[in-house]
């Protein structure tokens, strides 16, 4: 039977990756309901020519004659704005890929929560801003997310069936980014192309610079403690140079389990598009001879703090990881508009989480999407003061 597939965000790097295995499976093995994008009407259209969906939507309000024109004649639907993206999540289907970028992928993602398909989960924010309702949510609609960064894709992998109350601990690893063997000294120079140029993965400007100051890891920490359901000291980072293990799992027993692959976004991706089966990929096999080593190392938080921030905030709640996460969106677009350094990333996050924690608006907990988008406002809000007086 042909899989009914929404692609939330179907212009980035993973609504690209995902399009390109469902173009290689067989034919009619694949139904595409919905793509969207933000901006991106020109290649929106070309996708919806291509691969014929019910509807395609464009989230700015004011493209949406844009993109009217630019399908007019093919007998897509087409529509726009935040309140047509959440229409088109909630369609009935099989399963939605969830790559919108930042917190304007959370009403989407609940909506197709709340319609109870699988979800693909490659949008960090929902589980970072307000993962206690999305695991309730997803509970409650008898719907399944199953994880797409490679690294908690990896671990899911790893876990046996039924033996969640087995684990010991669960292990993320990290490539450590372009800077990995720079001092702070050297760090302090850095500049916007140094930051993008990741030493083994191919990704967006914004993923990029969270890679370069260990953010990424940070905020991987809390999707993991949450998505998996374990505390903060079950879940432990090490740095990884090679990028062929992207996951592991300890066992009570002393079993260590691990995913291994290519540094391809196609495999995770793969094993969710498929799930509970297995497709093919076009990513490299892996040459474990020509490969030769693997190497492991502790990070260091000293020079890069993002890692114990984001910890902190674990520890927190809801409200101080929807502050992190917005803080830090706010502070890596400035460093890529070469307003602040690149050490002032942490600083400006620090800098909100103290102000907000004084101020007393961090939540515990949220009871909806709502309180988490409140948060995330005042919090940009905060931020963008806080950046003001680094340049006063």
């Amino acid at each position: 039977m042909s899989r009914r597939i929404s692609i939330l965000g179907a212009t980035g790097s993973v609504g690209g990756a995902t399009l390109d295995l469902i173009s290689r499976a067989e034919p009619g093995a694949f139904e595409i309901v919905s793509l969207t994008a933000h901006t991106n009407v020109a290649d929106l259209a070309e996708l919806a020519r291509k691969y014929r969906p019910e509807i395609v939507v464009i989230g700015d309000a004011s493209l949406a004659s844009d993109l009217a024109e630019a399908l007019a004649g093919s007998g897509i639907e087409t529509a726009a704005g935040p309140e047509a993206l959440i229409e088109a999540a909630a369609r009935p289907v099989d399963y939605t890929m969830a790559a919108i970028v930042g917190s304007a992928g959370l009403r989407p993602a609940a909506a197709a929560l709340q319609a109870g398909s699988i979800l693909a989960l490659a949008n960090k924010e929902c589980l970072v801003c307000a993962g206690d309702y999305f695991m309730d949510l997803a509970k409650e609609r008898g719907a399944r997310i199953l994880p797409v960064d490679s690294e908690h894709n990896a671990i899911f992998q790893a876990i046996y069936p039924g033996h969640d109350k087995y684990i010991r601990r669960v292990i993320l690893t990290a490539s450590g980014g372009p800077f990995r063997d720079w001092s702070v000294e050297k760090m302090s120079g850095v500049s916007r192309e140094d930051a993008l140029a990741h030493p083994v993965w191919s990704m967006g400007d914004k993923i990029s610079i969270d890679s370069a100051t260990l953010m990424n890891k940070g905020l991987e920490v809390i999707e993991a403690c949450r998505l998996f359901g374990l505390p903060s000291a079950q879940v432990d980072v090490v740095v990884h140079r090679q990028s062929v293990i992207h996951g592991l799992v300890e066992y009570i027993d002393g079993s260590v389990l691990a995913q291994m692959g290519s540094p391809d976004m196609r495999i995770p991706i793969a094993s969710t598009l498929a799930w509970p089966e297995r497709m093919e990929t076009p990513a490299e096999p892996l040459d474990l001879a020509a490969l030769s080593r693997l190497d492991f190392e502790p990070p260091d938080e000293t020079r890069f703090p993002a890692l114990r921030l984001a910890r902190e905030a674990l520890l927190e709640g809801e409200g101080a990881t929807s502050c992190l996460n917005a803080a830090n969106e706010v502070a890596v677009e400035a460093f890529l508009a070469q307003k602040i350094r690149f050490l002032d990333i942490p600083d400006l996050v620090s800098d909100c989480l103290d102000v907000m924690d004084r101020q007393a608006m961090l939540p515990n907990r949220f009871s909806g999407i709502e309180d988490a988008l409140e948060v995330d406002r005042q919090a940009r809000i905060i931020v963008s003061d806080c950046m003001a007086r680094i340049h006063a």
